[in-house]
């Protein structure tokens, strides 16, 4: 079979195509800079997001009675989020730690830190999806001229053309999650990250599920879809060939089980301690030192939890 390429002038859909650019032979996400090399997350914003893990991590363990909670990374990039949380940790405090991750285990990473492509199942913790679903490929549709939705497909260069007409459960997915209402019109057909979703939540023993990533519900959803790319810092036209980061914003509502919890950043981490108030100025004159301190924390909080920044993501919080 020869392959699908730009070369072959063969033409696929979005999810194909992404795959392939993402976590193929060449793919964005195997390189060894990692994530961290190309966009800024919270995880890299402030250790404060790394501590407020943490203290979710120890409250999960609490009300379950875990002697030895796990911690399971999904989409651990390059381990940045369970080392900072290894090390907000108090010391000695026994966890079993996991990155589920793709790309190869990251040279001189912590030794307690076990690494692997798969989800653990069974375990009793906290499982943190840290915008791994937005990088969970998707095919993208549109309505065509005559409102009929058809699945878009793209070549290795990012030109795009439609294809199909979209039927069975992607139609049906349209349908109830995001109906195209009118000729160019797009969206992302969340089903694949939905049923990632599911397979992460049915893998925990027990505890709480938490996704993070930038999302949209029903009713609000962009009307020309969100797929866009990075490199180096800068959103850039999505091209699957392996030279950009591909990504769209999730349809949590879609994939929230029952009893889930949808809340902003800003709320979540409010209710972990992170607050972007500044201190007391009284504390200037009684301690200088820490006054600076206080207002470098003060700064990097409200950076986490900023409205039309980093305060807008969405935790999908799911107990098990």
């Amino acid at each position: 079979m020869v392959p699908v390429t730009y070369e072959t002038g063969g033409w696929r859909g979005w999810r194909a195509a992404a795959e392939a650019a993402l976590y193929g032979p060449r793919g964005f996400y195997l390189r060894p800079e990692g994530p961290a090399g190309h966009f800024r997350t919270s995880v890299h914003a402030s250790p404060l997001f790394a501590a407020a893990v943490a203290r979710l991590l120890t409250r999960t363990a609490q009300s379950l009675g875990l002697d030895e909670p796990a911690l399971i990374d999904v989409g651990a990039g390059r381990g940045e989020l369970l080392t900072g949380v290894l090390a907000a940790l108090p010391p000695g405090y026994p966890v079993r730690a996991y990155g589920v991750e793709r790309a190869d285990r990251p040279a001189g990473l912590d030794p307690r830190i076990e690494w692997t492509a798969e989800i653990p199942t069974g375990l009793g913790g906290l499982l943190f999806a840290n915008e791994w679903l937005d990088n969970v490929p998707v095919d993208v549709a549109e309505a065509d001229a005559d409102g009929e939705v058809r699945r878009v497909l793209v070549r290795e260069d990012g030109e795009e053309r439609l294809g199909e007409k979209v039927n069975g459960a992607d139609a049906a997915w349209l349908a109830r999650w995001w109906p195209l209402t009118g000729p160019g019109t797009r969206a992302e057909i969340g089903a694949p990250r939905d049923e990632a979703w599911r397979a992460a939540v049915g893998a925990l023993g027990a505890g709480l599920a938490v996704a993070v990533d930038y999302a949209h519900t029903v009713g609000a959803r962009p009307p020309y879809g969100t797929l866009t790319g990075f490199r180096d810092g800068h959103e850039v036209r999505p091209v699957p060939d392996g030279s950009c980061d591909l990504t769209a914003h999730v349809a949590l509502d879609a994939c929230a089980g029952p009893g889930a919890e949808l809340v902003s950043q800003r709320e979540a981490l409010r209710r972990l301690g992170v607050s972007g108030e500044r201190p007391p100025l009284a504390l200037a004159s009684s301690d200088p030192a820490g006054y600076v301190r206080a207002l470098a924390r003060a700064g990097e909080a409200a950076e986490l939890t900023a409205r039309g920044g980093l305060g807008d993501f969405t935790w999908l919080m799911q107990r098990v």
